[in-house]
């Protein structure tokens, strides 16, 4: 398989798709509505979203829950970029909903690991209805890959600019876009386990993304690609519509 990512050419076109999705499905004065966590994806899709749309038609939305010790990171992104932005601490929220639901069952790790995603998404919803906005998932081609995401948490959004490009990529964009190296080389943390994602994943991204790509087959690594393709396949219907009865006449 013949590969060659050329990253200014890729980025002007990134750009373009993200300013004819607004000019055609949108009116002029609808926003770009991020969430923030200051790490390479939301900083890269804010820095795409501002160079197709301009600054004053981005919004980003940091959502701490309770005290967040790389807030800061989020802090120097909407600076960098001068965009409007809003906190929402969504710690009071998702303490009173596990207490709720815990009067009634208890709660597994999913339910706990899961459940902020989907109050982010919520609030973003919520502040796109304020501000006539729409919500940029900001979801990459790596994680969606081996499912690293929450359905209908960080997986949701009304338009993705990411989602056909690798962790290896995005960086590269990042980079070429003169964006803050601590932010696009932040290394990505799970935020409940202390783990780094490549920790958790049990590889890196590095090697996902050859895998990819086709740069490589993991045939000296037959563990790792059985891994690898079982994510995928476990994890597809995070990818795909909902499966819907149809009814035949």
């Amino acid at each position: 398989m013949s590969y060659c990512f050329d990253t200014e050419k890729v980025t002007a076109e990134l750009i373009g798709w993200v300013k004819n999705y607004f000019d055609e499905t949108a009116s002029p004065d609808t926003k770009a509505v991020i969430g923030i966590s200051g790490g390479k994806d939301s900083s890269v899709a804010a820095a795409v979203c501002v160079k197709a749309l301009g600054r004053d038609r981005v919004v980003g939305v940091l959502m701490p829950k309770g005290e967040q010790p790389d807030i800061d990171c989020s802090l120097l992104l909407v600076d960098t970029l001068g965009i409007e932005n809003y906190t929402v601490n969504i710690g009071s929220a998702y303490t009173a909903l596990t207490e709720e639901l815990e009067k009634q069952l208890p709660l597994n790790s999913q339910a706990v690991i899961n459940t902020p995603p989907r109050l982010r998404m919520a609030t973003l919803y919520a502040v796109a209805a304020a501000v006539g906005g729409r919500v940029i998932n900001t979801c990459n081609l790596s994680e969606d890959w081996v499912g690293y995401s929450t359905k209908f948490g960080d997986s949701a959004g009304d338009v993705s600019p990411l989602s056909s490009l690798t962790v290896t990529e995005i960086l590269q964009i990042g980079d070429y876009l003169g964006l803050p190296p601590q932010l696009v080389h932040k290394t990505p943390i799970d935020g409940l386990c202390g783990k780094t994602d490549e920790e958790n994943l049990g590889f890196t991204y590095a090697e996902l993304d050859r895998y990819i790509r086709g740069l490589t087959d993991l045939s000296d690594k037959p563990e790792l690609k059985e891994k690898i393709d079982r994510m995928h396949r476990n994890n597809l219907h995070k990818l795909q519509l909902m499966p819907q009865f149809k009814v035949e006449f």
